[in-house]
């Protein structure tokens, strides 16, 4: 089953461009070519770009609280397992200490780094960081792998505390829902919302093999679905037929 994410607010969009980014970058530092770790820094940078924003710190500890309170007021309740209960909270608290401890925005500690910010202004130019425009950067890519691995792990520790709070929030969110089978009919589905009830992510998994891309849209009253089939030029189209899918709305 393939899984397709929908945010219905820009916060969430926000958290899920990140969380894209992070796992990117996981998957290229531990790999050896000076390709991958060129990949890697530009991905750094592209964190960056993306935490830059003023209040997305504030704004994921103000979250952090907000769910340790909610939490917290599960206790005495008989359903509700304490220990269960104590490890999400000190997951939380964690989280919550380590991102209020970093100085500043995520990655603000890099700006310092002059040979970082040189490459950083050219590296969204084309071709901008051949060996005869950046020779400094063309000679670090000649270093051993884990050389270069060293570096990138040293440059990302500042990010890090953002990537667990992101982690923790998303996990949380995620949770919050309860996956349920619908069926799409002439290949739309529309559903409406319960009022008073704010919905923060949709999540639907659809098997490859009917060859169905869904385009997603919604608001606080309705969500709508149309499944749609590429054709030979990359055109998408309405797909016209029935399919089923697993739809999980979280609040």
């Amino acid at each position: 089953m393939v899984l397709y994410e929908y945010p219905f607010n820009e916060s969430i969009r926000t958290m899920l461009r990140l969380e894209h980014l992070f796992d990117r970058l996981g998957q290229l530092m531990p790999r050896e070519s000076a390709l991958d770790h060129h990949f890697a820094l530009v991905t750094i940078f592209e964190i960056m770009d993306v935490a830059s924003r003023a209040d997305l710190k504030s704004d994921l500890l103000k979250e952090l609280e907000r769910h340790k309170a909610q939490l917290n007021s599960y206790r005495g309740n008989p359903a509700i397992s304490e220990a269960a209960l104590d490890e999400v909270v000190a997951r939380i608290d964690g989280a919550f200490n380590r991102l209020n401890q970093l100085s500043g925005k995520a990655g603000h500690a890099l700006t310092a780094n002059e040979w970082l910010m040189s490459i950083r202004s050219r590296i969204s130019i084309p071709g901008g960081t051949c060996e005869f425009d950046l020779p400094a950067y063309y000679t670090w890519q000649q270093f051993l792998p884990a050389r270069r691995r060293n570096d990138l792990m040293q440059w990302t520790q500042s990010l890090m505390p953002l990537a667990e709070a992101l982690q923790v929030l998303l996990g949380l969110l995620r949770d919050s829902g309860a996956p349920h089978k619908v069926a799409a009919q002439g290949g739309q589905f529309q559903q409406s919302l319960a009022q008073g009830r704010s919905y923060q992510l949709l999540r639907m998994r659809i098997d490859p093999s009917l060859g169905l891309i869904p385009e997603i849209s919604g608001h606080r009253l309705m969500i709508s679905i149309r499944l749609m089939r590429q054709d030979e030029e990359g055109r998408l189209k309405l797909s016209g037929q029935d399919a089923s899918f697993e739809l999980t709305l979280c609040a």
